[in-house]
């Protein structure tokens, strides 16, 4: 079978990195996109959309675009934005993927959307949706109290919807990468491994409390006033009161000051499996070459 992930992005390797706000910069974008797969810049800080025309001085391979819709629900113009700067793949989230998804097609832009249950995703396909980016529980970031894991969700979304998958959450080398191919997958995105890599432009302590973090090192944070998230576990986590002020506000320090007590950390439960600091080509690279021999060792414990 044609892998549809690959043909729709234009790229050699179906791996996709996760647009994380702030962090999902050119440098980061463009050294994925280098190694293969479909490097993303963020749009909701203007950092980020300036770096969509950055970028091209570091890669002419193809780098994809996030667009939050709640952000973005009130102006369309950044369709523009990311048609003049030559994006070609736009992965949709946080908002109805009705808003979006037909003006950026008519535009040329291949358009998947992240889902995190299955009504999303029937959602997402009856809105004209290229793909999903399917996300279970265990991935960092904003999370629905109720959403499954990606072991659950996967082969549940892939056996009723008849469009092409990118798995999130979880993900992190090449055994994890075939799982989710056998699950129903055909590409797979990751955020928490990207940030342990050289090219992260996050501050290394960061990087640090992702590589020391144990199977219990994140938590699912649901605090009223703020968006559930699944976070690292650290002190102001643990006494967190309803002020999204104190829990995000200082967000940039922790990632780029490295005072992990600033804010909460948006992180995957992964991080208990991310043992070093690589060059973003070798996480790529490794997990592409090795996906296959994962694969054959699978079978060969079926006896």
């Amino acid at each position: 079978m044609t892998n549809r992930v690959q043909h729709l992005l234009g790229v050699e390797i179906p791996i996709v990195q996760a647009p994380m706000t702030y962090i999902a910069r050119a440098e980061l974008a463009a050294a994925v996109s280098e190694a293969g797969g479909m490097g993303i810049i963020e749009t909701l800080t203007p950092e980020g959309q300036a770096d969509l025309k950055r970028v091209r001085d570091l890669t002419d391979k193809p780098v994809g675009a996030n667009l939050m819709i709640q952000g973005w629900k009130h102006d369309p113009s950044i369709v523009d934005v990311l048609v003049e700067a030559g994006v070609t793949y736009v992965a949709t989230s946080a908002g109805d993927p009705g808003l979006f998804t037909e003006r950026l097609k008519d535009a040329g832009i291949t358009v998947f959307h992240v889902v995190g249950n299955l009504r999303g995703a029937h959602k997402a396909v009856d809105a004209g949706v290229d793909g999903l980016v399917v996300e279970g529980v265990e991935g960092g970031g904003f999370k629905g109290t109720l959403s499954p894991s990606t072991m659950v969700l996967l082969p549940l979304v892939a056996s009723q919807v008849d469009v092409p998958i990118i798995a999130a959450g979880g993900i992190c080398d090449a055994t994890t990468m075939a799982a989710a191919f056998v699950l129903g997958a055909e590409g797979v995105q990751m955020g928490t491994r990207m940030l342990a890599t050289i090219e992260a432009g996050v501050h290394q302590n960061f990087k640090d409390a992702i590589i020391a973090a144990g199977d219990d090192g994140t938590t699912l944070l649901s605090v009223p006033g703020n968006p559930t998230m699944r976070v690292l576990r650290n002190d102001l986590g643990a006494s967190a009161t309803p002020d999204s002020a104190k829990l995000l506000g200082r967000i940039t320090d922790l990632y780029f000051e490295g005072d992990m007590e600033a804010s909460v950390a948006n992180t995957g439960q992964v991080s208990s499996r991310i043992e070093g600091v690589l060059p973003v080509a070798d996480v790529v690279r490794g997990m592409w070459d090795g996906a296959q021999a994962a694969l054959e060792a699978g079978r060969a414990r079926l006896g």
